[in-house]
C-alpha cells in the first residue's frame, strides 16, 4: 500500500471555440486528485505520512460518530459525508467517493424538481396520510382515547 497519493490528475475540457455557434455552457476543468497537505509537509515522505496518519484517524472518528449517529438523533448521514470530506483532503478514494455522492445528490434533486415526478410524490403522500387518518379513526372508534397516565382527581 502506498501512502502517497497516487499522482493522477484529471483533464480538463477543453472549450469548443466561439464561431461554432454553440451556445451551452462549458463544463468546468475538474479539480485536480491526490494529497492537499502543505508543501512543507509533503517535502518530507515521514511528516507526510504522518499527516495522513492524523488525516485517517480524525476522518475515521467522524465518521463512527456519524455511523453512532444513525440510529439515534442528529444528522448521522451528514456527519458520514463530512467525515468522508475530511478524508477526501488527503486520499484519492476518497474524493472519488465525494464525488460520485455529489453527482448522484445532484442526478436525484433533478429528478425530485420534474413536475410529474412531484405530481405522484404529492398524491403519494395524500393517499398515505388518508390512509393513516382512517387507521386513526377506526383505533379511536374502536378503543377510544385512553392517557397513558392516570390522573386521580
Amino acid at each position: 500500500m502506498n501512502a502517497e497519493s497516487d499522482g493522477r490528475q484529471m483533464g480538463t475540457v477543453t472549450p469548443t471555440p466561439p464561431d461554432t455557434g454553440d451556445t451551452e455552457e462549458h463544463e468546468k476543468a475538474e479539480p485536480v486528485l491526490g494529497s492537499r497537505a502543505p508543501h512543507f509537509i509533503k517535502k518530507s515522505r515521514a511528516l507526510h505520512l504522518s499527516w495522513q496518519v492524523g488525516v485517517f484517524v480524525v476522518g475515521l472518528a467522524v465518521v463512527i460518530v456519524g455511523i453512532i449517529m444513525l440510529p439515534l438523533p442528529g444528522p448521522g448521514w451528514l456527519v458520514i459525508f463530512g467525515g468522508i470530506g475530511i478524508w477526501a483532503t488527503e486520499f484519492v478514494w476518497a474524493q472519488l467517493v465525494l464525488r460520485w455522492t455529489k453527482r448522484k445528490v445532484s442526478e436525484a434533486t433533478q429528478r425530485a424538481l420534474d413536475p410529474k415526478v412531484r405530481r405522484r410524490n404529492i398524491i403519494l403522500t395524500v393517499i398515505g396520510l388518508v390512509i393513516v387518518a382512517a387507521a386513526l379513526a377506526v383505533y379511536v372508534w374502536k378503543f377510544g382515547i385512553v392517557m397513558p397516565w392516570k390522573i386521580e382527581e
